[in-house]
């Protein structure tokens, strides 16, 4: 059954892809493989119309009507068929042979051209052959993989161990002199605690003693005193501010106020220092006259 179907699907393509043989293109072939090939002669008109529609009929997915099935077998081509069917065998069998000897040169690629068509009989059996070397690639492959996945398993197992004995022998060398520290450590810790305890009990085993329960009361009654002290002082100090700043010390960005303010103080000073000097004036005056007068 397989059989069959490769070989109905091999003359479908073959079919489906057969066309007139160009000249042009013969002539350009080498010498070895026009050898292989058979020369054929110029297909007819109605053979060259017939393998320009084939292909377009096999490729086709699409249902065609009855209608047109009938209308396109009792047309020319295809009316003739029967009279066009030597030739297109012709022409289908040498495209059959063309692609057989393009498989022969791919599996015997060393051989001589002129000796390939000998090989196209046992193109099943050198597929067979290929697709069995290719499965014992592929097994060999997974093989392949599996063994360097167990070997990569080992050599980590292996650097598992190492370090594990090397941990093992750093824990026998120097477990026993940090094991010390540690617990040394945890000694001088306890100590500290037990020390800062005490000190705590100490500390409030002398307040009870220096300060009596009224004494407590009085410095309660003193600490509150002097929160309250404190908010009046900010109070003051706030009101003090706002003092200045009506005479624009603070608050004038450009300080010009302020400015004027300090030389006003200045000359309020210089006058009270020329008041004195004039007072110290009258005071020799004064004393003048009266040693005049005794005289």
């Amino acid at each position: 059954m397989r059989r069959r179907c490769a070989k109905q699907y091999l003359l479908q393509r073959a079919i489906a892809t057969a066309s007139s043989p160009d000249v042009k293109t013969s002539a350009d072939k080498p010498a070895d493989i026009r050898f292989d090939e058979p020369t054929l002669p110029e297909p007819s008109g109605l053979l060259a119309e017939l393998l320009l529609i084939l292909p377009s009929l096999c490729d086709s997915d699409l249902p065609v009507d009855s209608h047109d099935v009938a209308l396109i077998l009792s047309s020319p081509p295809f009316s003739e068929f029967e009279s066009l069917l030597l030739e297109l065998g012709a022409v289908v069998s040498a495209n059959l042979h063309a692609s057989a000897l393009s498989l022969v040169r791919i599996t015997h690629p060393s051989k001589n051209p002129s000796y390939l068509h000998r090989h196209i009989p046992s193109l099943p059996a050198d597929h067979a052959a290929l697709r069995g070397k290719l499965s014992e690639a592929q097994q060999s492959l997974i093989s392949n993989r599996l063994q360097a996945l167990a070997s990569l398993t080992e050599l980590i197992s292996s650097y598992t161990q190492s370090v594990t004995l090397l941990t093992q022998a750093l824990e026998s060398k120097h477990g026993v002199a940090a094991r010390s520290l540690e617990l040394r450590a945890l000694d001088v810790s306890l100590e500290a605690r037990s020390t800062e305890l005490d000190a705590k009990a100490t500390s409030t085993n002398l307040g009870k003693d220096m300060y009596s329960p009224e004494a407590v009361t009085a410095l309660r009654h003193y600490l509150s005193h002097l929160k309250d002290a404190q908010v009046r002082a900010a109070e003051r100090v706030r009101g003090l501010q706002a003092e200045l700043g009506e005479y624009g010390v603070g608050v004038d960005k450009d300080g010009s106020k302020e400015k004027t303010m300090k030389e006003m103080a200045r000359v309020y000073h210089e006058m009270e220092r020329q008041m004195e000097d004039v007072q110290k004036d009258l005071d020799r005056l004064d004393n003048k006259q009266n040693g005049m007068g005794r005289m």
